[in-house]
């Protein structure tokens, strides 16, 4: 399995690339409009996106552009295990909520861009090539973008309005009770409102209907016990409240495109599970 690459992707509007077992990182030089997991963005130049396995991106703008796109397996680097170091997990990987990519000034994405160089060219050293030099400036590119993020999320809150309420109260009551609840009138009904008012209400305000979350929220914690434990797939099942293993089974390939024995089999499961 490939663990750790770089590469040139053409993105076109014709062409959707197949998920993949790996995280990426792909640096867009241009603007561009993309679907990633059926949320739309608008990616400006200078702009990096991360994208965990298996996520899917659909490229939506009508100009083909060719992007540097770094792939690493978890075996290769534990984003999780690394947290004390770069905490990147639920920032650029795995939040639902927020939008998957950070822009950088122009003169911090062309120093991006040498590392990115760097890697390329240690890669090339057939003989001494190094995979941990690799990996620490992996290190570098995600705690610059995660400093960047950080600051950007914490600049937006101070300079724009709160998300409305209903919104706010929305992501904090999907945390606590996804694993139950699951109905949009449940969640309307601890906001006091109609199905239908609350779900025009959270697409307004989060950009999806609270179908969309409700699902994701699930198959992150999915996601999350295939990766990061050994727990059996079965008992997973159980654990995320479905009738039997084969519902849920039929529920995660429907969503993420494979079944969870091959989710586990191909991301693999996290050093922090052994």
């Amino acid at each position: 399995m490939m663990e750790f690459s770089i590469e040139k992707i053409e993105f076109c509007r014709q062409q959707i690339p197949n998920p993949v077992a790996l995280y990426q990182i792909i640096f867009f030089k241009e603007s561009a409009y993309i679907d990633v997991d059926l949320s739309s963005y608008r990616i400006a130049g200078n702009t990096l996106l991360f994208l965990s396995p298996y996520q899917q991106i659909e490229y939506k703008s009508d100009q083909t552009i060719v992007c540097d796109v770094i792939f690493f397996h978890g075996d290769f680097y534990c984003i999780e295990y690394h947290k004390k170091e770069v905490a990147c997990n639920g920032l650029l990987f795995n939040n639902i909520y927020i939008q998957p990519h950070v822009s950088f000034e122009k003169d911090l994405f062309t120093e991006l861009l040498n590392i990115r160089q760097r890697m390329f060219d240690e890669m090339e050293e057939q003989q001494n090539r190094s995979d941990s030099v690799l990996k620490a400036y992996l290190q570098v590119i995600l705690a610059l973008a995660s400093k960047e993020k950080s600051n950007f999320l914490l600049n937006q809150k101070k300079s724009t309005k709160p998300i409305p309420q209903e919104g706010q109260k929305f992501q904090k009551l999907l945390d606590e009770h996804f694993l139950l609840e699951r109905s949009v009138k449940f969640y309307a009904d601890q906001c006091h409102l109609s199905a239908a008012s609350f779900s025009k209400k959270i697409k307004n305000q989060l950009g999806m209907p609270p179908t969309y979350f409700v699902v994701q929220r699930i198959l992150l914690e999915a996601k999350k016990l295939l990766h990061l434990t050994q727990t059996p797939i079965k008992e997973i099942s159980r654990v995320l409240q479905f009738e039997d293993v084969h519902y849920f089974s039929r529920f995660f390939k429907k969503n993420v495109g494979v079944s969870p024995t091959d989710y586990r089999l191909k991301v693999g499961i996290s050093i922090v599970a052994k």
